[in-house]
This record gives structure tokens, sequence and C-alpha cells, in this order.
């Protein structure tokens, strides 16, 4: 799997390429990877799809960042470096974060987006933030608690907490703290791409009422749920959610 250079900074990404011009970026959340999207969704035929993972993350180089803006200055290099066109946007929880922030400076290469698990506002809980740099363990299981849900595999969620371990706690922390900042409800309005919005019921990090302000504010937004998903709901249900996603990239408008 390649490496490229974005900013003096190794990124890292997946490729499954097709015969489509039509492309597919895949924005992880805090603290995650690529893997954090399911691989059927990874390999999904009739687009190209790129799932990166985010400076300091993963595979890749580099540092974290600790604001929505600059994760998302690295995603339009990212894009800027391998000359995309015709995007399809998707991300999850802070990589939603960045989607909308993409949405709102209306580039060029940008023709639909897909927020996942995520919301116009994050706030994180200061305890959350302060035990991130106190007692990184102990938080990380605070998280993974709430990450998942009720039909998760043990295997899962124990993939979930040893991810988050190796990532460490700096990088997590600036994840959660550009979260934090993060508010675009005054403004979410603006946004006027085609727009999917996918949550879970069992979500507790972003619950489903994040995802129907979205679509009650994004002109002509999907919404999509997944019965008991978490906030780590593309793992949980994988069939189900790349279903939901090849739909929307077929030009599906009902999702029920």
């Amino acid at each position: 799997m390649p490496l490229i250079k974005v900013d003096n900074e190794n990124i890292f990404f997946s490729f499954n390429k097709s015969e489509s011009d039509q492309n597919l970026l895949l924005i992880h959340g805090s603290g995650g990877d690529h893997t954090h999207w399911p691989e059927k969704l990874r390999n999904l035929a009739g687009v190209n799809v790129y799932a990166i993972d985010l400076p300091g993350h993963g595979q890749s180089g580099g540092h974290g960042r600790r604001s929505v803006d600059d994760y998302a200055d690295v995603t339009e290099a990212f894009v800027s470096a391998m000359n995309l066109s015709n995007v399809t946007l998707a991300g999850h929880s802070l990589g939603g974060a960045i989607v909308q922030c993409l949405a709102l400076r209306h580039p060029e290469w940008l023709v639909r987006i897909i927020l996942v698990g995520t919301g116009a506002r994050l706030r994180v809980a200061p305890a959350i933030l302060d035990g991130l740099l106190s007692d990184f363990k102990t938080t990380v299981d605070l998280v993974c608690d709430d990450a998942f849900g009720p039909t998760a595999w043990e295997s899962l969620i124990q993939a979930g907490r040893k991810g988050f371990l190796k990532t460490g706690p700096e990088v997590i922390h600036g994840d959660y703290m550009a979260c934090d900042q993060f508010d675009i409800m005054e403004r979410i309005g603006e946004i006027a791409f085609p727009t999917l919005v996918v949550c879970g019921t069992a979500d507790k990090l972003t619950p489903v009422k994040y995802s129907k302000y979205l679509c009650s504010h994004i002109s002509g937004a999907e919404i999509a749920v997944i019965e008991d998903g978490g906030h780590i709901m593309g793992l949980e249900k994988p069939d189900e959610f790349t279903g939901m996603i090849s739909r929307f990239l077929k030009g599906h408008k009902d999702f029920g």
C-alpha cells in the first residue's frame, strides 16, 4: 500500500482501483486509522476508493493536529497531490467534521459527502480530555465502553482498545481537542452538496439526534439508520453499512 508526501509528511493510504472516474475518499475518526472503515467498503467495486491515515495515525508519519481546519488542510493537500476530481468525501466522527469543513469551502473537486456518526458540534467531556493525558489507559477503556453497540464482538472491542493505545495520548488528545472546538451549527445550512448521513441507534458518542439535526439543516440530505449500531457502526455492521454507501453512490434517494 502506498505513501505520498503531503506537506513534508508521509501520508499512508489504501487504494482500490476501478475503471470508474468516481473517487471515494474515506477519513477516519479520532485516534483511528484507515482500518476503521470496513474492508468491504475499502474494496468497493465501481469506484476508486482511497482510505487515508491522518498524520500521526496508523502508518502515516508526521504529527497529529489540534483543529478540524488543520486536518481539512491536510485532506485538501492530499486531494491536490493525488490530482483527484469527482470526489465523494466520507468522514466518520472527527472525519465527518473534516468533511463538513471542506464542504463549506466548496472545492471544485468535491461532488457529494457522507457523514457518519458525527455532528455539527462535537463537544467532549472535560474528564475525557483531562484523562487522556493523566490516565491514558483508563480513559481509553471509558471511551471504548461507549464506542461500541450491544452486538459488537468482544474481539472488535479489544482491537479498538489496542488501536487507541498504539496511537498514543498526545495524538488522541489533539483529535479530541479538535472535536471539542468544532461548532458549525450556525453554518451547517450553507452546505449544498448531495449528502448522506449515517447513524447507529446505539451510538452513545454521537447520538441519532446529531444526525437528525444535520439532515434537517442540509438541504436534500438523506439519513440512513443502522439498528443497534454503535459509534463504530461501519465495523460492527459492515454489510449493511457498505450497502447504504453503495446505494448512495449509485444515486438512490430512499434509505427508509
